[in-house]
């Protein structure tokens, strides 16, 4: 992928800006299915044989879980269960495309608030997340190829309200 293409002419043509889009749009659909519990509508947002890559907790020496297919990576969004409430926020997203026009690299980021309660207090765990995306322009519309989540650090506060 091309470092300097942001300052391009091609970075602001109609179809560019629309890519972006779309992009930004799978990237927003996998967060409302996963605070939704839409494991069908996440998987879907991968191609068939995508791949899910998640680090655990920053500092973990565990290896990565590694989910492959859209049924692997609906199953993976079980261990949302154990929380009532999740909330995805998205926020900088920059976009990288090949010169082909039809594959992108991504780096979304997003803070997840995750409600539980333990020993009868509400809490949140707080994580600062990474999205690292390799997109792919299928017959579908953009999916994603490859995701990698990092967890860059975690918070686990009590509730007051």
């Amino acid at each position: 992928m091309h470092d300097d293409e942001a300052d391009s002419p091609a970075a602001h043509t109609p179809s560019r800006l629309r890519d972006r889009s779309e992009l930004r749009d799978v990237v927003q659909t996998y967060a409302h299915g996963a605070d939704r519990r839409k494991p069908d509508l996440v998987a879907s947002m991968f191609t068939p044989e995508g791949r899910l890559v998640i680090h655990r907790d920053p500092g973990s020496t565990e290896p990565p879980a590694v989910r492959a297919g859209r049924a692997e990576i609906a199953r993976a969004l079980e261990s949302l269960d154990r929380y009532p409430v999740t909330t995805h926020l998205i926020a900088n997203q920059l976009i990288t495309f090949a010169p082909d026009g039809d594959r992108a690299d991504g780096e979304t980021y997003c803070t997840a608030h995750h409600i539980y309660e333990s020993q009868g207090v509400r809490r949140d765990r707080v994580m600062s997340i990474r999205y690292l995306d390799t997109f792919v322009r299928t017959d579908e519309g953009w999916r994603i190829e490859t995701r990698t989540l990092h967890c860059d650090w975690v918070e686990d506060r009590p509730l007051t309200a």
